[in-house]
């Protein structure tokens, strides 16, 4: 018996949301030879949609048809449906066969809709990091983990967005027909069978954010722009014309964090652009990102990104100019 997966796809669906995960479930049944998915597209109306990259997308069905209760139901994300209108008449069907599925979940901002339903409440999830954040402010009641690719949390399967998408729909893939033949899957679409960097976003949105009172912004820049500097707590403390015990007391009131963390956090972005840009020894990057040596850098790696720096240059270093 085929499992039916059904996308939700709202108007301006972001269309990798959509083919990413759906050409994962397909190679699965080529792979397999046998038809152990049946893929479905459903719109708000059975008209095409436009996605957000201007390409159409026909939809197999629509909310208001009869549609046999899917063994997963997804729901795409869309560039700026956190603030579009509401469609009651969509959340109201996601609602309904999100509770029948076996399975259900969202890839991208499509969390949005499907926190909508009330279904995400107390359940661990992620989205893309540029709306993590507004996501956890409108549903306080969910857990946004940001950094994640996707998740899964019970019944709830969640995917950060675009590629990661992908690498939702081959974990599922894995569990319902076996680690083989997922590989052969990843393999045929050359993609990582597990991602580099363990389950963790490579979010490109500035970790080491700056914030706080003035005093401490300015701080901050001075630490973000010279990562190589003594960076200590007194020196720090020094710098920012206070005690260090207060100077500890305040960062962590103001940041969130500890001044190690920061400190930390802002030299691995430092050192990921450098490595980024192909060019310098490790040993080099290390020293101009305030280590005494490779090791140390490696271990702040492994602690922020789940990978090691020789192993994001091979993913992420720019290729030479031919």
């Amino acid at each position: 018996m085929s499992k039916t997966i059904a996308i939700f796809a709202c108007p301006g669906v972001q269309m990798l949301d959509v083919s990413g995960p759906l050409d994962v479930f397909a190679e699965a049944n080529r792979q397999s030879r046998r038809p152990h998915y049946l893929l479905q597209v459903v719109g708000t109306s059975t008209r095409a949609i436009e996605s957000s990259s201007g390409m159409r997308l026909l939809p197999n069905l629509s909310i208001f048809d009869e549609i046999k209760t899917p063994h997963t139901l997804l729901v795409a994300g869309a560039p700026g449906i956190a603030t579009a209108p509401v469609n009651r008449s969509a959340i109201e069907w996601v609602r309904h066969h999100a509770r029948k599925a076996r399975r259900y979940g969202s890839v991208c901002s499509g969390a949005f809709t499907l926190a909508a339903t009330g279904l995400l409440e107390g359940r661990r999830i992620t989205t893309h990091w540029n709306v993590a954040e507004e996501l956890q402010q409108r549903y306080p009641g969910l857990t946004v983990e940001p950094d994640a690719l996707y998740l899964r949390d019970g019944p709830v399967c969640t995917a950060a967005g675009v590629t990661a998408g992908m690498d939702l729909a081959l974990a599922l893939v894995e569990e319902d027909l076996g680690r083989e033949l997922a590989m052969q899957v990843a393999s045929q679409l050359v993609m990582f069978f597990k991602r580099p960097g363990g389950q963790m976003q490579f979010s490109r949105h500035g970790v080491a954010e700056v914030a706080g009172r003035s005093t401490l912004q300015e701080l901050q820049r001075w630490i973000n722009a010279h990562p190589a500097e003594d960076h200590s707590i007194g020196a720090l403390a020094t710098r920012a014309g206070l005690s260090p015990r207060h100077f500890a007391r305040v960062f962590h009131q103001e940041m969130g964090m500890t001044p190690g963390d920061y400190v930390e956090i802002s030299r691995v972005e430092a050192a990921r652009r450098l490595l980024e840009g192909g060019h310098d020894s490790p040993k080099r990057i290390a020293a101009d990102c305030g280590y005494a040596n490779v090791n140390g850098l490696r271990r702040a790696f492994l602690r922020r990104l789940s990978i090691t720096p020789a192993s994001y240059r091979k993913l992420y270093a720019h290729a030479p100019a031919a």
